[in-house]
């Protein structure tokens, strides 16, 4: 599955060449999972799908028209491909209601709150909050502890996240994380 994952991670956001995307990988990430839900039928498995269809559905925004990144908060959200929204959320549904989760599928369900967000000011960030709780249960990670951090700042105010950002970079195991000075920076604004 973890190879999956990293074919889906290059197509998603090449490494390379002259494209952020490649979707010819994503596709075929998709594809494989797809192939391997179909021969075992396993939460891990079915979580993953629902993060790359949830992912891949706003793939056509992620970036503008000279291929620069468009974050997700100025993303246009009608060219978001609903298909794969609604069969990502059905599915993530029917993985919460049987209570067999896992990292993908709490980061699946991160996502789901997100594609499900009619505009960025809907998005319900105590949910995404919460999710991010349980999912630092499973992957007590610096980076999981920094995305909590984001939805805190969200949820609550940019000085409650700095607080906790500042305390990450202070256990300096992000100091060389450009992402973490990038979202300390957008809360100092």
């Amino acid at each position: 599955m973890s190879v999956i994952y990293l074919i889906f991670n290059e197509g998603y956001s090449a490494s390379c060449g002259e494209s952020l995307t490649r979707i010819d990988l994503s596709s075929e990430a998709i594809r494989l999972c797809r192939l391997l839900l179909s021969l075992h039928d396993d939460s891990k498995v079915r979580g993953l799908l629902v993060l790359m269809l949830l992912h891949e559905s706003r793939r056509g925004t992620r970036t503008d028209s000279v291929g620069d990144i468009v974050l997700l908060e100025d993303q246009d959200r009608l060219q978001w491909d609903q298909k794969m929204i609604r069969e990502g959320s059905e599915l993530i549904e029917q993985l919460l209601r049987s209570g067999r989760v896992g990292a993908y599928s709490l980061q699946a369900a991160i996502s789901a709150v997100h594609a499900e967000a009619k505009k960025p000011a809907d998005t319900d960030w105590s949910q995404i909050v919460t999710l991010y709780d349980l999912l630092l249960r499973i992957v007590l990670g610096p980076v999981v502890q920094l995305n909590r951090a984001v939805a805190i700042a969200m949820r609550d105010g940019p000085d409650a996240g700095l607080v906790i950002i500042d305390a990450i970079l202070k256990r300096g195991e992000l100091q060389q994380y450009t992402l973490a000075h990038s979202a300390r920076g957008e809360f100092l604004m």
